[in-house]
């Protein structure tokens, strides 16, 4: 059998998709029951960053521990990868040492070539393109406060970037219709436009995009290595923020998301944000749960 790896939500059909998301709800359920099981003794993770991280870190090494095995966190700085050493051949040796790999990086192309020299399962934990365990977490969530995603109306708010993506693959498998608002030159990639065109739109007011919907997502304007992007991105974003007056055009028991870090009174309000019925923080819980369903998925596999 081949290795099953976890680099965009296509690599999962719809219903393992949606079993992976039941198992996260059951596992958070007996995490805070504190009947956590540990049914992977000696089972080893390695972790292997190329950017910086806060929530993918701690997720990802306190789910390990979670499930009874260990994690390895390894940066550019600590590994030969950082000083040349070809992806394929950190990739042969690193999988014949733990039982998974994670992934944090620049290039999609780089965890597909990591990916096809691994024994052992990868799972990109992002790239300039993906983020799809953040999107394990989002359905999750959704899940959670509201039922099924499917059917519903989901408004992306923002720059065309990894997790919009992630979005419109989202919106393929979890089978819902996506309204994108983005200024004109920050479209998501044109393949994955085209390739679902039957339930993605890209809109240019943010209003329209917002009427009616079930669930409205945000990111930063500028994400990682666009640092120096960030006061022309302010300004193609000037009125894409997403705020209260924003969701009033949502359905009124619409949910906001943002996968965090947030910038408060930029891409969203510091209102809606910290608002008291805010899924923000359950979202970014859920990134523990959901991968710890999706290690134990592809560890069984």
């Amino acid at each position: 059998m081949s290795t099953r790896h976890f680099l965009t939500l296509l690599d999962l059909s719809q219903k393992e998709l949606a079993d992976l998301i039941d198992r996260a709800v059951e596992l958070k359920a007996l995490h805070q029951q504190e009947s956590d099981s540990s049914p992977y003794p000696n089972k080893v993770l390695g972790m292997v960053f190329e950017k910086s991280s806060t929530r993918t870190r701690i997720s990802f090494e306190a789910g390990m521990t979670h499930l009874g095995g260990s994690a390895i966190f390894l940066s550019s700085r600590d590994t030969q990868l950082g000083r040349g050493e070809p992806i394929e051949d950190s990739a042969r040796v690193m999988s014949r040492m733990v039982d998974l790999i994670m992934v944090r990086t620049f290039e999609h192309e780089k965890i597909q070539r990591f990916a096809e020299h691994s024994k052992v399962p990868v799972i990109n934990a992002l790239t300039d393109d993906y983020h799809p365990c953040q999107l394990l977490a989002d359905m999750q969530t959704f899940t959670e406060h509201r039922g099924s995603i499917e059917g519903k109306t989901v408004t992306w708010v923002g720059d065309g970037n990894n997790m919009c993506n992630s979005y419109i693959n989202a919106a393929r498998q979890f089978n819902f219709e996506l309204k994108i608002a983005c200024p004109e030159g920050f479209d998501p990639m044109s393949s994955l436009l085209v390739d679902n065109k039957d339930r993605v739109q890209v809109m240019r007011d943010p209003i329209a995009a917002t009427r009616d919907s079930d669930l409205v997502i945000t990111d930063t304007w500028a994400s990682m290595g666009q640092e120096d992007e960030k006061r022309a991105r302010e300004e193609a974003f000037a009125g894409f923020q997403v705020n209260h007056e924003l969701m009033s055009y949502a359905h009124n028991d619409a949910l906001f998301m943002h996968c965090l870090p947030a910038y408060r009174d930029l891409e969203v309000s510091a209102k809606l944000l910290d608002d008291k019925d805010s899924v923000v923080w359950d979202e970014a819980e859920n990134r523990l749960h959901a991968q710890k369903a999706l290690m134990e998925f592809l560890l069984e596999s």
